[in-house]
């Protein structure tokens, strides 16, 4: 091999490899965007799931304006840090006759990016202490 040689395989071989860092360092620079992205769905997932299960008559109840996200006692979670969730309740509507209310949770993760999440719910066949129904 002569010295030409070697100088171009040197060459080759050095742009192959700053080619292969820089992949590297731009698939490590979003490495933890789906980590947060998964944490929001999860956060999102459990307001939603809390929500859902309140008597119909009581999901005004849940909504709330953004504030860091707090376990069933009410307490920060210190592990979210830098979460925030809105949960709004939107009115009664009518979906075919059927009564629903719109139940809407956004998730802010750390880095600003919004997750929202919403789901439905109808009022079917419930009742108060007294035995009254509480669906028109």
């Amino acid at each position: 091999m002569t010295l030409v040689e070697l100088v171009i395989t040197i060459v080759i071989i050095g742009i192959a490899a700053a080619a292969l860092f820089f992949a590297m360092a731009s698939i490590t620079a979003r490495s933890a965007d789906p980590l947060l992205r998964q944490q929001s769905v999860m956060i999102a997932e459990s307001y939603l799931s809390a929500a859902l299960a309140l008597p119909y008559g009581q999901l005004s109840s849940a909504a709330q304006s953004a504030a860091a996200p707090r376990n069933l006692a009410g307490e920060p979670v210190t592990e979210l840090v830098g979460y925030s969730v809105a949960l709004t309740v939107d009115g009664a509507a009518n979906l075919n006759g059927v009564d629903a209310t719109r139940i809407e949770v956004t998730v802010t993760d750390p880095q600003n990016q919004l997750l929202q999440l919403s789901g439905w719910r109808t009022c079917y066949g419930e009742y108060d202490a007294s035995g009254n129904a509480l669906c028109p």
